[in-house]
């Protein structure tokens, strides 16, 4: 039986900490006893947050997209709250439509946040853990890492590239000392997925998977599902023929193609992937 570790007064760095689900895994931890480092492009805003939330949080700016920036979030962490015992790769973007009208902006932003942002904070943080023996990385990345909804064709490749990474990643560090974990939440109420569907599944909230986060520190495993259901209903979908499978996942999972047609909903929040430098687009 897994003993459940205790979370206060271990060095938590968040990514894209600044708001949304990042702000809310920061307060869950900050309100267990974690040292928490905030990391966002939105370093006002990461400093408002850090200001607002209870116990020990720092703020620091970072750009996930960047080796240097992530090494300086990083390092500046270790300086002032000590050697990083969790690494949350939080940061995320999504533009959702048609495959054929996604403009090469939004596939480039995601892949370099989504999978390459998480690939640079494994590859940078994992090696210190290693070092000392021990240390635990929490990616939150998606049920479209095992799913793929019509209208996130691209957001459900870079989870899908995450999902193989950290499989791959996690046999290399076996017996390190090192754990893996992911989050794949489905729809979660945030700018992220503003005017997208839900389908079967009911809305999530930020807190939500802030638990998750937490119970996942505290007992490690490597993939959970939120809702819990969703896993167990992946693999039984493999096993049918496609023409039954593809009925289950059409009842299943949202068409985000039908649920933004002809809306301006996600206008602001998409002009901020497309142009990340004048805004903070994220989670």
């Amino acid at each position: 039986m897994t003993t459940t570790q205790p979370i206060a007064g271990r060095v938590v760095a968040i990514t894209g900490g600044a708001q949304g689900i990042g702000r809310e895994i920061a307060a869950a931890l900050a309100a267990e006893g974690a040292r928490v480092a905030i990391g966002d492009r939105d370093l006002p805003a990461a400093e408002r947050s850090a200001t607002e939330l209870p116990g020990d949080v720092a703020a620091f700016a970072l750009d996930v997209t960047d080796t240097d920036s992530f090494r300086g979030f990083l390092d500046a962490t270790e300086a002032q709250l000590g050697p990083i015992d969790v690494l949350v790769n939080n940061a995320g973007v999504m533009w959702v439509g048609p495959f054929d009208t996604e403009p090469d902006a939004a596939t480039d932003r995601m892949l370099a946040v989504n999978l390459h942002g998480v690939i640079r904070g494994v590859r940078l943080a994992a090696p210190r853990m290693r070092h000392r023996g021990r240390g635990h990385i929490v990616t939150v990345a998606s049920a479209a890492s095992r799913l793929a909804p019509p209208g996130e064709a691209s957001y459900a490749a870079s989870k899908h590239g995450v999902l193989g990474y950290l499989t791959a990643v996690r046999e290399e560090l076996r017996g390190s000392g090192v754990e893996l974990s992911m989050i794949m939440p489905t729809v979660v109420d945030t700018e992220l997925a503003k005017g997208t569907a839900t389908g079967a599944a009911a809305m999530l909230t930020p807190a939500d998977v802030a638990t998750a986060v937490v119970k996942v520190i505290g007992r490690p495993r490597f993939e959970v599902n939120l809702p819990g259901y969703v896993g167990p209903l992946v693999r039984v979908s493999h096993v049918l023929p496609q023409r039954v499978r593809d009925l289950l996942m059409r009842v299943a999972v949202p068409n985000q193609v039908k649920a933004v047609r002809g809306s301006d909903t996600r206008a602001a929040y998409e002009a901020q992937v497309l142009h990340a430098d004048d805004g903070r687009p994220g989670r």
